[in-house]
């Protein structure tokens, strides 16, 4: 059995099928796939072959390669049009933005977009109306395609959005309905989607199109200031697909028994649960646009995600591979129901940064007992999506690890001057490769501060091992130092989510006369348990060291406010802040 390097050696050598080379991006060299596509838009082209097979299954309906890839185009051409003959006129460069659920005009739209030469703007579906105005401002977005529920939130505030020219309700919703909220002003703004799906054609728009162009633009998470418009490229977004697709080719030769989970030849078509928003990169980057290249078929459940729902799911559509956020995975791995439910069909579950990898790994080989493969990736938005995988034998041999690096990027651990720190030291966690974003639109000042020499500085405090595994501790200004100690608050965070009385947890620094600062824990108790402040003291003295036992211990029943992309929001519990959004969807 080959090693995980001879393996890589062999894939991304001269001649192989990953062959690495360099070129120069933004003014920096960086590694990059020998043979890679030109842009997004080979995707369909190649996926279009696929013909009547099923593509997208969204609640009952059925969405083929052909169906979806023809409508996609049609929508491309009515968004292209001139305003005279009734299309929206979008140009390259343009604004589309979607501010919706999860749905097949979400999907339409990207493809749509980014095809085309324009820049799709995924907004957060979690906003309120103030940042989804800010969202539209921002971008200048020139198109909106919005579902009822979340455009009822900005239909009395178009006034504030003079940029948006033309506005597309899904399925779901008149026009009509807003006629009156929206005003004389902007009232023949608003428009049907199925207008942009009238004339699907296997026509696909031959606008010019640059690697380094500018495919989308998602929104940081906002935990300070004014969320960011963060830019990815085709280069990127291709980039993130090429490393999925050799993260998996990898697997499938180390681990044979295992398969190759993103088989788009396999006699059986592949089947993923898609339940990740499409406004986050692990949702549009990582699993619709390779779901896409890779030929699975995608089931996309309707509206909000329950867990019960899911198990559903997964035993009458037979899903092979579901790779979500922790969070969910949790859910399903924890309801009461579960082994009522045939889960037998999971090979792979895939997951992103999880404080208790460990138990989570558990977890799911309790509840889908035909599991070969589990991973947990680390990336950002800034990122477009993976940096670093651990899967397989390495995920069982280094449960805490977010794991190597993948092809093409290159991980560096620098101090708080930026130098370079050596194997195993703690800093910050600093990415490079064609994967790191364009930068963050309309914020030369705010690019320049968090891209240095080619280098992203996550904010993301960790280090390598010697086998060249990554290891996240902790956020950058979530680090305690504690009478000269430093005390990475992750490590706390992941001893007391261990405990079965406690649902979830965050870890603080408060400020203390003596020591700098001194440890708090804000603790969720589970609905059906107790717990006391003493209690989970002694949980912690029971497995790490005593300066790192909280000296404040805050217990409750709610939830802890944590944003979009399911990160805490600590400036909320340090009183600094107030909770800017919420999970509506």
């Amino acid at each position: 059995m080959p090693t995980a390097a001879e393996v890589r050696a062999q894939l991304t050598g001269p001649g192989g099928m990953f062959e690495i080379t360099t070129a120069t991006v933004n003014g920096v060299e960086v590694q990059t796939y020998a043979e890679r596509m030109a842009s997004l838009r080979q995707i369909p082209e190649l996926s279009l072959l696929r013909g009547d097979q099923v593509f997208l299954r969204y609640g009952d309906e059925d969405w083929t390669f052909e169906r979806f890839i023809t409508t996609a185009n049609g929508v491309g051409h009515a968004l292209r049009d001139p305003v005279a003959e009734g299309g929206a006129g979008v140009a390259h460069g343009d604004r589309v933005a979607v501010l919706s659920q999860n749905n097949p005009e979400w999907r339409l739209t990207f493809w749509a977009a980014v095809t085309g030469g324009a820049i799709l703007v995924g907004l957060n579906g979690w906003w309120k109306a103030e940042e989804v105005v800010y969202g539209l401002q921002d971008s200048g977005a020139k198109v909106l395609v919005a579902d009822r529920k979340r455009f009822e939130r900005i239909a009395d505030q178009l006034d504030e959005c003079p940029d948006l020219e033309r506005i597309y309700l899904t399925r779901d919703c008149d026009p009509a309905d807003f006629a009156d909220v929206v005003g004389d002003a902007h009232r023949d703004k608003l428009h049907r989607f199925d207008e942009l799906m009238a004339e699907p054609t296997t026509e696909f728009l031959d606008a010019p199109i640059d690697e380094d162009d500018v495919a989308v633009i998602f929104y940081s998470s906002g935990t300070t200031g004014k969320p960011k418009g963060i830019m990815s490229t085709h280069r990127n977004m291709i980039a993130n697909l090429q490393n999925t697709i050799f993260s998996t080719v990898a697997a499938s030769m180390l681990d044979p028994d295992a398969g190759n989970a993103l088989d788009g030849e396999a006699a059986d078509q592949t089947v993923s649960l898609f339940t990740s928003p499409l406004f986050h990169v692990s949702g549009c980057h990582s699993g619709l646009v390779v779901g896409m290249l890779a030929g699975l078929r995608l089931v996309m459940p309707v509206g909000k995600f329950e867990p019960e729902a899911a198990l559903r799911t997964i035993q009458e559509e037979g899903v092979n591979i579901w790779a979500a956020v922790p969070t969910m995975i949790w859910r399903v791995c924890e309801h009461p129901d579960r082994h009522d439910y045939d889960t037998s069909s999971v090979t792979t579950v895939a997951f992103g940064g999880s404080p208790s990898a460990e138990e989570l790994q558990r977890k799911i080989a309790d509840t889908f007992p035909n599991v070969k493969s589990t991973s947990n990736a680390y990336g950002l938005t800034e990122t477009s999506s993976v940096a670093t995988v651990n899967s397989g034998e390495n995920a069982k041999r280094k449960p805490t690890s977010v794991g190597p690096p993948v092809p093409t990027v290159e991980i560096q651990v620098v101090d708080g001057a930026g130098g370079a720190l050596p194997t195993g030291e703690v800093g910050e966690i600093c990415v490079k490769g064609p994967i790191v974003m364009k930068g963050y639109w309309n914020k030369p000042e705010a690019t320049a501060e968090t891209i240095v020499d080619g280098w992203l500085r996550t904010g993301d405090i960790g280090y390598v091992d010697d086998e060249g595994f990554v290891f996240i501790t902790d956020r950058k200004k979530d680090m305690i130092i504690r009478g000269g100690e430093n005390i990475y608050c992750v490590e706390i965070e992941e001893r007391l989510v261990q405990h079965d009385a406690i649902a979830d947890a965050a870890v603080i620094g408060v400020p203390h006369p003596e020591l700098g600062e001194e440890v708090k824990a804000v603790v969720q108790i589970e609905a059906d348990h107790d717990m006391t402040e003493a209690e989970v003291k002694q949980w912690v003295a029971e497995g790490l060291a005593n300066f790192k036992v909280p000296a404040y211990v805050e217990l409750q029943r709610d939830k802890l406010p944590r944003n979009a992309s399911g990160k805490l929001l600590k400036n909320v519990l340090r009183g600094e802040g107030v909770v800017s959004f919420e999970e509506t969807m």
